[in-house]
């Protein structure tokens, strides 16, 4: 994702409800994450994402709509200076059934992600977990939750990116060279965040 041409074809792919493949992760030592943006979250995407990515289903945020929404950190001492920046698990709070299925979880994103949601519409616990963004984006933090909240927000998407990390069949993390196949088979381009920096 070099030119302006190409970064405006994630965009129109974003826009549509299409899933990426983000990589160049430099805090999670090249780990990639399957990302969409979470004001076009669908149950079937969120099923696509858990089948076929196995890793954890987040939902990246800005810190002003994680504020609006009442979610706070996890507690700082539990996470490492270089692990995700977690908010404490949602649900919304009407509209859901266990909330771990794939309709549960994107009804969630979906209220979250509503223009006059608040605090009141989430509970916790819950199946979702928040990611809170560093406002300095991807200048201040290189990786996928700054890279994919900054897309979102650059084509008028939101303030918010469904994340889910990639794993391979025998349960090791996903590197892009093992993707490449399977990008062009399910059309989920491979967006490397470091083209971001200085675009």
């Amino acid at each position: 994702m070099s030119s302006g041409t190409e970064l405006a074809a994630i965009g129109e792919h974003l826009a549509a409800g299409g899933i990426v493949i983000l990589s160049g992760d430099a805090l999670r030592e090249g780990d990639l994450d399957f990302a969409m943006a979470a004001s076009r979250v669908t149950a079937d995407a969120i099923n696509f994402m858990a089948r076929h990515g196995r890793g954890l289903i987040c939902l990246g945020l800005s810190r002003e709509r994680a504020s609006e929404l009442g979610i706070t950190p996890q507690n700082r001492g539990t996470t490492a200076d270089s692990g995700r920046p977690f908010g404490v698990s949602i649900e919304a709070k009407h509209g859901v059934d266990t909330g771990i299925s794939a309709h549960d979880r994107a009804h969630t994103i979906a209220v979250a992600m509503a223009s006059d949601a608040r605090a009141g519409d989430m509970v916790s616990p819950g199946h979702v977990f928040p990611l809170i963004a560093d406002p300095g984006g991807v200048e201040a933090r290189m990786s996928t939750l700054e890279a994919g909240t900054a897309l979102c927000r650059q084509f008028g998407l939101g303030e918010g990116i469904v994340l889910c990390a990639i794993l391979r069949s025998d349960g090791t993390m996903a590197r892009v060279e093992d993707m490449a196949e399977f990008a062009e088979t399910h059309a989920t381009p491979i967006v490397d965040i470091t083209a971001l920096v200085g675009g």
